[in-house]
């Protein structure tokens, strides 16, 4: 059987045996569009051409032209045994030396978001190298792997050694019999998942096989610890005994006795879709008592590659149960990152109704209005006034009430209480990626997308406090305790 195989399915495989599998015999229909892997496109294409010096070209002829710097060139081989292989470097870079072109060479380059070079990086450009030497009829030592560092680029080298080489083809092996086997169980570690393109695949799955990483706080090395238990699922999980699972956990060094109690009742209301009350906290108590008054609803789009928030979306509510026609929104763009004009406007804001508590999901928007506040330098007493009138309704709802969700990030939260956002697959990531496409074009129907979702948040949150109240108030809800549950499953 012949396995045609490229370096995308490296990256893959070195991610996630699953995504490697999905990449080569899925149904491309399952996979969604991911905005993180544009917006790594769109910054490596600015790097390329700054490390370039503008002369950045495509394919075959720019290597015979001689240009800095060369994209889009596809280079295939046969690699080992019926294995042939293709590569797309992200960047050629052109360097002393002499290839089949001329008295130059090129060597591959490779763009990292983040501070971390990874063994992804490392197995990327070793692969370049195998195929790209016989290409050029040069020798390749060096690889580069650069990332931003402020308004410079960051370069590192890397040696291309044998010992790296050799590690790349073992790995194509063991990718190859993986692709003759039947697809791979989906990994425990699912924070990986985030960003990948079968997500949705894979999460229909785990829901339908009561995967134990879909209960909010098992991670994968819980779920292993649980399984090796005899804990498979999370039907198993609903059915043990509180005191049982404690004992256990107590031998799981990562994890507390009281875990217990939370990771029972989770996946209890996970199974029964019915919300558990746990017990108020005083945050709660905060929010009753200020119920009638009016809020600030609070909430920022930033670019965390850059440290730049650029949108500080704020909502008036004079009453939370009023129309919400009633409510007024305010966007306040920040464009230019620490802008002291824009950092004076969004402070005056907040102490424009300065007995106004200010409610917002996430510990993101506190701080970045303290770091703001100091910046402008506030004085000590009113940094703790402003910092007194936060009100997190994450923390809230985390203190109050087990949901029957995956996890308690707002899109899930609010969605599960009907919330919908006017855009369809909104995300802080897609947000961000119109950002990067407004710097680019200077279009406005960018902010306009960021601001109509921004507003969608700010209305999410809302809804999430009127659920908070609501339930508190209902007088036909039972109030009970972490112990005593009788949800049938």
């Amino acid at each position: 059987m012949q396995i045609n195989l490229n370096n995308l399915h490296l990256k893959s495989f070195l991610r996630c045996k699953r995504k490697a599998w999905l990449d080569y015999h899925g149904n491309k229909s399952n996979r969604i569009w991911s905005p993180h892997q544009s917006i790594e496109i769109i910054n490596r294409y600015k790097n390329f051409h700054k490390l370039s010096d503008g002369d950045l070209y495509t394919g075959t002829k720019a290597c015979q032209k001689g240009s800095n710097g060369v994209i889009g060139l596809k280079v295939r081989s046969k690699l080992i045994n019926n294995i042939s292989a293709e590569i797309q470097p992200q960047l050629l870079k052109k360097i002393d030396g002499h290839s089949k072109w001329g008295e130059y060479k090129y060597i591959p380059v490779i763009y990292k978001l983040g501070y971390r070079t990874t063994k992804e990086h490392l197995f990327d450009l070793a692969f370049c190298s195998i195929l790209l030497e016989p290409l050029q009829e040069a020798k390749i030592d060096k690889g580069l792997v650069i990332s931003n560092c402020g308004n410079q680029i960051n370069i590192e080298k890397i040696d291309l050694n044998q010992k790296l080489r050799k590690k790349v083809l073992n790995t194509f092996l063991n990718l190859s019999e993986y692709l003759k086997r039947s697809i791979p169980n989906i990994t425990e570690d699912r924070k990986k998942c985030t960003i990948c393109s079968w997500q949705k695949f894979c999460d229909a799955e785990a829901k339908y096989n009561g995967y134990l990483t879909d209960v909010d706080g098992i991670g994968s090395k819980t779920a292993v610890f649980l399984q090796k238990n005899g804990i498979s699922n999370i039907k198993d999980l609903a059915s043990t005994r509180e005191i049982e699972l404690g004992e256990k956990l107590l031998q799981f060094k990562e994890q507390k006795f009281e875990k217990a109690s939370k990771f029972i009742n989770q996946s209890k209301a996970y199974l029964s879709g019915i919300p558990i009350r746990i017990y108020d906290n005083e945050n709660l108590s905060y929010l009753l008592s200020n119920k009638d008054s009016g809020f600030f609803i609070f909430d920022i789009e930033s670019n965390p590659d850059d440290k730049h928030d650029f949108l500080y979306g704020f909502l008036e509510v004079n009453n939370l149960f009023e129309n919400i026609e009633d409510d007024f929104y305010d966007p306040i763009l920040n464009l230019k990152k620490n802008s002291k004009k824009a950092n004076k406007k969004i402070v005056r804001k907040l102490l424009s109704k300065k007995y106004w508590p200010v409610l917002h999901y996430g510990e993101t928007e506190k701080i970045a209005i303290l770091d703001l506040a100091r910046q402008l330098e506030l004085d000590t007493r009113e940094i703790e006034i402003l910092k007194s009138r936060f009100i997190d309704l994450h923390l809230i709802m985390r203190g109050s009430w087990i949901l029957p969700v995956r996890n308690y990030r707002l899109k899930t939260v609010a969605n599960w209480m009907g919330f919908k956002w006017k855009q369809k697959n909104v995300s802080g990531s897609k947000a961000l990626y119109w950002w990067i496409q407004y710097k680019s074009t200077l279009n406005d129907i960018f902010l306009e997308k960021i601001i109509i979702y921004n507003r969608d948040d700010c209305l999410a949150t809302l809804q999430i406090a009127k659920w908070l109240i609501k339930k508190h108030e209902n007088i036909n809800y039972r109030k009970v305790e972490p112990t005593d549950l009788s949800i049938e499953i």
